[in-house]
């Protein structure tokens, strides 16, 4: 969102500035450097710079504006329907864990949505869900993001997900943030709609335990004892560096987020910067064998600080557990 605010302003100011220079001519006042108005098409405002241009009938006799500013609009539309399609084409990874549950088990993991819109209503992002036909949901944290925070855009998505599945959700960083009265609203919203809240605590499934851990607690966790092997453990934890504590815990299966696969995917290479500015994080998507514990991250869904992806399609997570 915030790179479309900047569009939106950079080009508004474009437009004004087009005018402003050439009431200027208009007047025999001091002028606007030509390299100032070609600079802010350059910067992202070639629309209000040529649409400035037309409405004023300013610059449109010189070949370095009426050249350059239509070149570079058709650059940035290219620039920007490639950025769209990065950040809201989405797609599924799969994967396979084998946990000794008897049984096949599918789930759905979405991490890190922050707000993001997929469709009217998360239409696009609920109908690629259900197309899964997951036995149960499980939401890994940064549902909302602390920055711009918007509570209806995520209860959009639970009202929709829990109708597809029973939905079990924990806290990631960006709901630390938050923690008040208005997102004890929230998290008593979702709880109203059936979502089931992990933070801390666990619950039987009958052949296998789904626990939680808050975010907030991954650095002292004491609020359960490690799970015996009496049956296997699926565990939801936001951030993927913590896996020793849910291998320590008795995780048999691990489900976190948090790192966005890394931003930007390099081919050969993998993903560029962690949320915590480690360059080239080991862990940053994917299935990972650690010790006796399969640990499953997802790329996530939405962005916060770094606006947008390259080369790392959102994802929806399905894992499919024997």
């Amino acid at each position: 969102m915030w790179f479309v605010f900047y569009l939106l302003i950079i080009n508004i100011i474009a437009f004004i500035v087009y005018g402003v220079d050439k009431s200027k001519a208009k007047n025999g006042k001091w002028r606007i450097s030509e390299f100032t108005l070609i600079l802010l098409a350059v910067l992202g405002g070639a629309l209000g710079a040529g649409i400035g241009m037309l409405v004023w009938h300013h610059k449109t006799r010189k070949p370095k504006f009426y050249i350059t500013v239509p070149v570079l609009l058709v650059l940035q539309i290219i620039v920007i329907i490639w950025g769209l399609y990065q950040n809201f084409h989405l797609g599924v990874s799969e994967y396979d864990s084998d946990i000794g549950l008897g049984r096949d088990l599918r789930i759905v993991q979405i991490s890190d949505l922050h707000n993001q819109l997929f469709g009217i209503g998360q239409s696009s992002l609920l109908s690629l869900v259900r197309e899964q036909n997951p036995d149960i949901i499980v939401v890994t944290g940064d549902l909302v993001d602390s920055r711009e925070t918007n509570y209806g855009i995520a209860l959009t998505f639970i009202e929709g997900a829990v109708d597809i599945a029973p939905v079990y959700y924990i806290t990631g960083n960006h709901e630390v943030r938050l923690y008040g009265e208005k997102f004890d609203a929230f998290v008593a919203d979702m709880t109203s709609l059936g979502v089931v809240v992990l933070d801390d605590t666990y619950v039987d499934m009958g052949d296998y335990i789904l626990a939680g851990i808050a975010d907030i607690s991954l650095d002292d966790f004491d609020a359960y004892e490690r799970f015996d092997d009496s049956k296997p453990v699926i565990m939801l934890g936001h951030e993927p560096q913590y896996y020793e504590l849910y291998e320590s815990l008795g995780a048999d299966l691990a489900l976190s987020g948090h790192y966005h696969g890394g931003q930007f995917i390099i081919p050969g290479v993998g993903g560029f910067v962690s949320p915590e500015f480690e360059f080239f994080p080991s862990l940053y998507e994917g299935i990972h064998r650690t010790g006796d514990m399969d640990l499953v991250i997802s790329r996530g869904l939405g962005n916060s600080i770094i606006p947008v992806r390259i080369n790392n399609y959102p994802e929806v997570v399905v894992v499919n557990v024997s």
